[in-house]
C-alpha cells in the first residue's frame, strides 16, 4: 500500500522578538487548518519559543538563520531528508559568513536584491537535493530550475516593501511528486513591532 501523502508547513524569517513582538495572529491557526503533519522553519527564528508554537501543531525541524547566534548551538545549518523519495534540502540561504558579508556587499553596490543571486547560492550549497527549501530573502519562491525545484516561502513576518502580506508555504508530498503552494496571511500588519488588525 503506497504511503499516505505527506503535508509540510514551511514557514521562515519569523524573527520574533528582534523584528516583531509575536507570530502572525493568522500563522498557527492557517497551518492548524491544513492538518499539517511536520513544520520545517528556514531560519530567522530568533527565539526558542517560536519553535515551541510551531510544535504545539506538529513536530519542527529547523535550521540556523544569520539571526540565530543564540539558537547555534542547538540548531542546524542544514538538515537533510528523504520525503517518499523526493531528496530534499532545508537551510537558511545565507551561507558562510564569508558569503553572507559578499552578499551584502553585491547588494550595496549592485543596487539591492537579486533573485539569481540568492538561488544560484542555493543551488550551489544542494547540487544534488531535487527539493531545495530556504529563507533570508523576504521573497517567496516556488520554481524549477531544472530537475531541481526552489521553494522559499517568504517571511512569516517582515514581507517586502512592496504591499505583499507575509507568507508561509505548504509542500504535498506523494510517491516521489511534490505540490507546493504560497500561503497569504491576512488579517493583520505591522505597525512597528507589533500586530494590528486589518
Amino acid at each position: 500500500m503506497p504511503a499516505a501523502p505527506l503535508l509540510i508547513g514551511v514557514v521562515s524569517d519569523t524573527h520574533v522578538p528582534d523584528r516583531v513582538n509575536a507570530l502572525h495572529p493568522a500563522l498557527i491557526p492557517a497551518l492548524q487548518a491544513a492538518g499539517v503533519n511536520l513544520i520545517l522553519h528556514a531560519g530567522d527564528i530568533c527565539s526558542p519559543a517560536v519553535l515551541d508554537a510551531l510544535a504545539r501543531v506538529a513536530p519542527v525541524r529547523a535550521v540556523c538563520g544569520n539571526r540565530d547566534l543564540a539558537l547555534a548551538a542547538q540548531v542546524p545549518q542544514f538538515e537533510h531528508f528523504d520525503f517518499q523519495g523526493v531528496s530534499t534540502v532545508l537551510m537558511h540561504g545565507h551561507g558562510s559568513w564569508k558569503q553572507y558579508f559578499l552578499d551584502k556587499l553585491h547588494y550595496i553596490l549592485e543596487g539591492g536584491y537579486s533573485a539569481a543571486r540568492y538561488e544560484g547560492l542555493a543551488l550551489r550549497l544542494a547540487p544534488d537535493a531535487r527539493l531545495i527549501i530556504f529563507g533570508h530573502t523576504h521573497r517567496a519562491v516556488n520554481r524549477m530550475v531544472g530537475h531541481q525545484q526552489l521553494f522559499n516561502p517568504g517571511s512569516a513576518a517582515c514581507p517586502p516593501p512592496d504591499g505583499r502580506p507575509p507568507t508561509f508555504g505548504l509542500l504535498r508530498i506523494s510517491a516521489g511528486t511534490v505540490a507546493a503552494e504560497i500561503v497569504p496571511l491576512h488579517g493583520a500588519h505591522r505597525v512597528g513591532r507589533r500586530w494590528v488588525a486589518d
